[in-house]
């Protein structure tokens, strides 16, 4: 049993249908503004295009004795510029609103999959779904209702011009009033006929919404394309950490000491003059910490006990970052010690921290404190020194 498609379309989708041409559009739209704008233009046009005509006529009746030929190309030319400006003018508005229509419908695009050969083309189920189903009955509901609307109001021009027949009106005001009533029905169709295309595309915007909708396993599979397979991103992102841990125990060899607490938690330091406050170069708790213990044995880098200070960096820096200021005085003790043993020819060990006090400043977690604008770094004498 298939699932129900009760989702809606991702953007990948959206894309998908457009090339196959599942776009909201209606036609009727784009040809019924195209007749209002014409309803509406052709009264000025004419005029001027009548009034132009008759001078033009005035002129001909002017002219006088033999004709020459270049007075009556002038004549044609002019008549010509006439109607080719009204012609233009007209095309130019239809151009525009078709173009307007179209863009307010989803724009230009090209239906690539629609184009190309495909065998369900040929599919006479299909075939009869679409000659005699839904969409069919539908497009056959909105001929007899156009078909309607149009004779409704035609109707009422017809009965507003039938006092003007056999009376003893003049042909002028007849003619005029024809005229009147004609351009009046064109609008008036034109206006009802945008108001049954505004319907008509609600109709297949919600259609096509339907067609597009997708099932929740569709989505989670199109999830899982676009963003890649959950197990091959847990093994990509497993060897990147394997891959940063490695790099961060190859530069426990660098560091200066490395703080323990005694066997649950390490962090590694190192202090350089020209780069400001000594820098966590490797942190860890549990396995990660033994290792970094034994990687600093191996490398003869000191390991001192000092229980609150190495909880208090583990809590509050991460690889690379430099030590919270509130911490500078106590790691400068520490530093000062290591420094000195290493001076007297002393290099790695296991030492006890030579920090009398046991508390600390409050630190704020790692990503939660704000470098400060002037910090100050411990020298290699243990005293404190202006920061960058």
């Amino acid at each position: 049993m298939s699932e129900e498609k009760t989702e809606k379309p991702t953007a990948k989708r959206r894309r998908e249908s457009r090339k196959e041409g599942q776009v909201p559009r209606t036609q009727e739209l784009g040809g019924w503004a195209t007749l209002l704008i014409v309803g509406m233009l052709l009264p000025g046009l004419l005029g001027h295009e009548l009034t132009a005509l008759a001078e033009l006529m005035r002129e001909c009746f002017s002219l006088r004795g033999q004709v020459e030929v270049s007075d009556a190309t002038a004549l044609l030319g002019r008549g010509a510029r006439h109607v080719m400006v009204t012609l233009v003018s007209l095309g130019c508005a239809v151009m525009v609103v078709g173009v307007g229509a179209a863009l307010a419908q989803g724009g230009f695009f090209v239906a690539t999959k629609s184009v190309k050969p495909s065998l369900k083309k040929l599919d006479p189920i299909a075939g009869f779904k679409r000659v005699f189903g839904p969409q069919a009955l539908w497009e056959g509901a909105k001929m007899l209702l156009k078909s309607a609307v149009v004779g409704f109001v035609a109707y009422g021009a017809v009965v507003a011009l039938m006092p003007l027949i056999g009376g003893l009106v003049p042909i002028s005001a007849v003619l005029e009033v024809v005229r009147d009533q004609v351009l009046a029905l064109v609008r008036s169709v034109a206006v009802a006929g945008l108001v049954m295309a505004a319907f008509d595309y609600a109709v297949i915007r919600r259609r096509m919404g339907k067609k597009t909708r997708m099932s929740k396993h569709e989505v989670k599979q199109e999830n899982k394309q676009s963003e890649g397979d959950p197990l091959l991103k847990g093994a990509i992102r497993s060897r990147q950490l394997a891959a940063s841990r490695n790099r961060m125990m190859a530069d426990v060899a660098n560091a200066d000491v490395v703080l323990v607490n005694p066997t649950h938690i390490a962090v590694a330091l190192r202090y350089d003059a020209e780069r400001g406050a000594p820098r966590v170069v490797a942190r860890g708790a549990g396995v990660v910490a033994q290792k970094i213990r034994e990687r600093a044995a191996e490398n003869r880098v000191p390991l001192v006990q000092d229980v609150p200070l190495a909880r208090a960096l583990h809590r509050s820096t991460v690889v690379g970052q430099e030590i919270p200021a509130e911490l500078y005085a106590a790691v400068a003790q520490v530093l000062a010690f290591v420094i000195s043993r290493r001076s007297a020819g002393v290099r790695g060990g296991e030492h006890r921290s030579p920090r009398s006090e046991g508390d600390l400043p409050a630190v704020a977690a790692a990503g939660r404190r704000r470098r400060p604008a002037a910090a100050a770094a411990p020298n290699s004498s243990g005293a404190v020194v202006a920061g960058r």
